[in-house]
């Protein structure tokens, strides 16, 4: 498995609304069925867009974590700014975690896309979060929305089109 801080072969992307993720997925599932999908990271297509799906919807359904540890909730209050800015990290792993996160199981492409269109009209139809971020607390909507397209962003920039 490569780290991905290493990574320098990705895709630039910046997704400023759902539906610009949705066209994505679209494009995304077009070049996997004309054999012109390539991947740079360490999954397949369909497991980054599950893992997307998967952590849009714990704000709906529940997380599968507890907050940090109040050093590390800290850090990251400072730098949810850069990140709504900026894009988030490459590399990032949650201690102690398999894997070093959450819902990296293999998907096809049709379950992964098929999930990720899901969790993003859920998101964009404004239903409320019921439950607060592990690690930013409370946010309003549109932070929300924003880190999960930031979130977007980060693993689809592993999958090239070509």
């Amino acid at each position: 498995m490569k780290n991905t801080k290493h990574v320098t072969d990705r895709r630039q992307l910046r997704l400023n609304t759902v539906d610009e993720v949705l066209a994505d997925i679209d494009k995304i599932v077009a070049a996997e069925k004309a054999g012109t999908l390539r991947t740079s990271g360490n999954w397949t297509a369909g497991q980054a867009m599950g893992h997307i799906a998967a952590w849009i919807n714990y704000a709906y359904e529940g997380f599968p974590m507890g907050p940090p540890p109040w050093p590390i909730r800290v850090i990251l209050g400072f730098l949810k700014k850069k990140y709504l800015r900026e894009g988030m990290p490459t590399g990032v792993m949650i201690p102690k975690v398999k894997n070093g996160t959450f819902a990296t199981e293999v998907l096809s492409i049709d379950e992964g896309a098929t999930r990720l269109r899901k969790a993003l009209n859920r998101l964009k139809s404004g239903e409320p979060a019921k439950f607060k971020s592990p690690a930013w607390g409370d946010m309003p909507d549109s932070e929300r929305v924003a880190l999960n397209l930031r979130h977007a962003e980060l693993h689809l920039s592993f999958l090239h089109l070509q």
